[in-house]
């Protein structure tokens, strides 16, 4: 009897301590509780600060992020494949080369294999051009110069001082390619080559750019006048030193096909557009009648 009287009273004060013991419990784990969310605040608040300083100082992120969420669902980017070289070198179904006997003229313009072979190591190396194009290039003008019995020579004179050999070149007047035809104006003489956007064809460039220099010499009586007109100064009393600058690349061009050692590293001058302002009346006479060519 004494032993159930004394676990009773065991069994009540161990329940009496209970709610203290869970109280004290519940107190620890709030506290803890409250300290962890204080740190977790602070961390996100110290990552808010280094974001926007990092923002603040490369705007450039904020565009790309913008641009990131307000990206039009369902967009797609068109790839554009660049055509390869050998495609840009094939020549327009309008150009021919006839497979009758050479005349003395021909041959003449033609020269030897040897001779376009010095021309297109000199050309390669001033202008640092790829071997193959700088062949491809050079047996395209002796090829037109031929058609047209024009001195191939001349035709690459004026490509260097006109391109730098660069067929993908572009004048901020819109003159195109290795000759800066005017595709806009001469539109009709790439009609039988797949129309204007053959001006970047380096062959179909080349024949147009020949034939509209052929003219001009042919109208203005001599070499000095046909590039006078080419560069679009046949209205002023000076080309600005165009003419100069073909010559004596013509000149130099000479000398390397008669085999003598020419150096790649002369100074090599552009065209440059005429001093004066074209007048009204002027402009208006050249597109509708006088071809413009080059800038």
């Amino acid at each position: 009897m004494i032993n159930r009287i004394t676990g009773a009273t065991t069994f009540a004060r161990t329940m009496a301590r209970q709610p203290a013991a869970w109280f004290t419990t519940s107190r620890i784990s709030a506290k803890g509780v409250l300290t962890t969310a204080q740190h977790t605040l602070t961390i996100v608040g110290v990552t808010a600060l280094v974001v926007m300083a990092v923002l603040f100082v490369r705007p450039d992120l904020v565009k790309a992020l913008s641009d990131g969420l307000n990206r039009v669902p369902g967009a797609e980017v068109v790839a554009v494949t660049a055509p390869p070289l050998d495609a840009l070198m094939e020549a327009p179904a309008a150009v021919t080369v006839s497979t009758a006997p050479l005349s003395a003229e021909e041959k003449a313009l033609l020269g030897t294999e040897k001779q376009q072979k010095w021309v297109t190591t000199w050309l390669s190396k001033r202008y640092r051009v790829a071997g193959d194009a700088a062949n491809m290039l050079v047996s395209t003008a002796y090829l037109t110069a031929r058609e047209i019995k024009l001195d191939p020579l001349l035709i690459l004179a004026v490509m260097s001082i006109e391109s730098g050999l660069n067929p993908f070149a572009e004048s901020p007047m819109g003159a195109q390619g290795l000759m800066q035809v005017m595709s806009k104006v001469h539109h009709e003489k790439f009609q039988d080559m797949g129309g204007t956007q053959a001006a970047l064809n380096p062959v179909a460039n080349i024949r147009v750019g020949s034939l509209i220099l052929k003219d001009y010499v042919t109208r203005g009586g001599s070499v000095e006048a046909g590039l006078k007109s080419y560069v679009g100064a046949a209205a002023f009393e000076s080309d600005d030193g165009y003419g100069t600058r073909v010559l004596a690349e013509y000149n130099r061009l000479k000398q390397v096909s008669a085999g003598k050692k020419v150096p790649t590293i002369t100074p090599v001058m552009t065209a440059a557009a005429p001093a004066k302002a074209v007048p009204v009346a002027a402009t208006e006479k050249s597109v509708s009648g006088t071809q413009i060519a080059g800038l």
